[in-house]
């Protein structure tokens, strides 16, 4: 009995941490985001479909689905804490100990399953309608940028506190990422591409590069949640 009580009040605490971190992720402007990066795949596809001399590829596929994936993820990352301070549920996460890390935890889980799942259809319509995709392998490799970006977002949250300012910060940093692409070695570039191998590149040498690309996202990744975590220890710059 001890123990079903305990499974009962753990499953009680996870399901209520999910509908309130729902509520959130979806809250004010994330559906204006969440059409924005409806409209630009239907406007890519559509566009397509009406040329009749385009040509498109696997590679040409990653890079129009990595821009609604950052949409999605942008609002719910960047101006979760400041969501948090606006409606002074920031007092009550700082009220409980260490129960402020299990929210912000579970909600960019929440996150990254919605933006996944959110992929994953756009994929495979593009499959459909475009050109034929590896869509789980296509999903899993956009999700390394996404992730990363998200991560950061978070972390500059804690530093910022104020969601226009993070916002700010991130775009100038999604822009940096995105000039470097033309100087920075492939295996540092945020936005590798492992669909467009270049003519000069040999195939294993290139899944080689992508591998490390990959460790060096998520290493990158981990250290921002970590900062981001440690950053929330110090409650008077928050409340």
């Amino acid at each position: 009995m001890k123990y079903e009580k305990q499974l009962k009040n753990a499953f009680s605490l996870i399901k209520d941490l999910v509908r309130y971190n729902l509520k959130i992720i979806f809250a004010n402007k994330f559906i204006y985001f969440l059409l924005a990066a409806v409209i630009f795949f239907l406007l890519v596809t559509i566009l397509n479909l009406a040329n009749s001399d385009s040509n498109p590829t696997e590679g040409l596929v990653f890079y129009w689905l990595l821009v609604p994936g950052i949409l999605l993820v942008f609002y719910p990352t960047v101006f979760g804490i400041q969501n948090d301070v606006d409606t002074r549920m920031i007092e009550i996460l700082f009220g409980i100990p260490n129960y402020r890390y299990k929210v912000w935890l579970i909600r960019m889980a929440l996150i990254y399953f919605v933006v996944f799942a959110i992929l994953i259809i756009l994929s495979f319509l593009s499959s459909i309608a475009l050109v034929t995709v590896p869509v789980l392998s296509m999903v899993f490799q956009l999700m390394f940028p996404i992730f990363f970006l998200g991560c950061a977002a978070f972390m500059v949250s804690t530093l910022v506190h104020n969601g226009n300012g993070t916002a700010v910060v991130m775009v100038i940093i999604g822009l940096f990422f995105w000039i470097a692409t033309g100087f920075l070695p492939h295996k540092y570039n945020l936005f590798l591409n492992p669909f467009s191998i270049p003519s000069d590149v040999n195939e294993v040498v290139w899944a080689d590069t992508t591998l490390n690309n990959r460790i060096y996202i998520f290493v990158a990744t981990i250290i921002s949640v970590l900062i981001g975590l440690i950053m929330l220890q110090k409650r008077e710059k928050f409340v």
